[in-house]
């Protein structure tokens, strides 16, 4: 073979190792023959597929992704659907049995025989989810004292959380229907049926149409009950007692080092009241 002919071949060999990279020699060359046609490099799935020691891996990270987005999936439905758990419900009634005096006292239900050994503040939100753990502990004992004559009870409904419900004003509507369930002498199957039906915090809460459907449910009939619903009519008063219960020195407690006003709150002769006592109720009315 003479000397061009010898040159020739050497050009060819070198343009089809290097995959149209004329100057691949050696490893690179190879990689890039191994790569296929026009010097393309195999993708990162199909590279996998011939060296088992990297499928795993990969296999492993694309089963995580996919793990990872039907959970982010999954939540962002599931919390879609606690925040609108109330829309077009209706609010399950709860009737009581107790069968007391109920009068207000401003933005104050108070709750009990005028000759009661004991009286007590409660102060609570509707939507505040400590506030429901200590009805459905201490809501039956509660009444039985109520009953038997020995307590009376002065409930503070408070809008603390008005901005935790979506939209926001929950506390406030709730507050000011059971205001007006007390006029008319309902305050305790209002409130009862209110805990029971209780929102998520942070989510949708029960529109004013639908407290005044249960306020129908439980006998509230009345246009005037209808009118203060929609209207508002005790909201500033409930706002004011908020403000001020809220800077009460007395009322004041530790949380995370700091004095804080927070709910469920109770107090007897201006002491607050240590709930975490099972036998608080019982060391109260003797």
């Amino acid at each position: 073979m003479g000397g061009a002919q010898r040159s020739a071949r050497k050009r060819r060999q070198n343009q089809t190792a290097g995959g149209g990279v004329a100057t691949s020699t050696g490893s690179r060359g190879a990689a890039a023959a191994k790569a296929g046609p026009a010097g393309r490099k195999a993708s990162p799935v199909a590279a996998a597929r011939r060296s088992g020691g990297n499928r795993n891996p990969i296999i492993v990270g694309v089963l995580v992704v996919v793990v990872i987005a039907a959970a982010v999936i999954g939540g962002v439905i599931y919390t879609n659907s606690q925040k609108s758990a109330t829309e077009g419900a209706a609010i399950a009634p709860k009737s009581v049995s107790v069968t007391v005096p109920v009068t207000r006292d401003g933005a104050v239900v108070v709750v009990g025989k005028a000759d009661a050994k004991a009286t007590v503040d409660v102060y609570e939100d509707f939507l505040c989810p400590a506030c429901r753990s200590f009805e459905d502990t201490y809501a039956g004992q509660i009444e039985g004292k109520l009953t038997d004559g020995t307590l009376k009870v002065r409930f503070h409904m408070l809008n603390m959380l008005n901005d935790r419900s979506d939209p926001a004003g929950y506390s406030t509507d709730s507050a000011n229907a059971a205001l007006l369930a007390a006029d008319e002498g309902k305050f305790l199957a209002f409130h009862k049926s209110l805990f029971a039906n209780q929102p998520e915090e942070g989510a949708r809460g029960w529109t004013k149409e639908q407290l005044i459907t249960l306020g129908g449910a439980l006998g509230l009939t009345s246009q005037a009950f209808t009118d203060g619903v929609r209207s508002g009519k005790y909201d500033q008063q409930i706002t004011d007692a908020f403000n001020q219960v809220r800077s009460t020195d007395y009322l004041q407690q530790e949380y995370n080092g700091q004095k804080a006003f927070g709910t469920p709150t109770l107090a007897a002769n201006n002491k607050v009241i240590d709930t975490s006592d099972p036998n608080w109720l019982s060391a109260l009315t003797g």
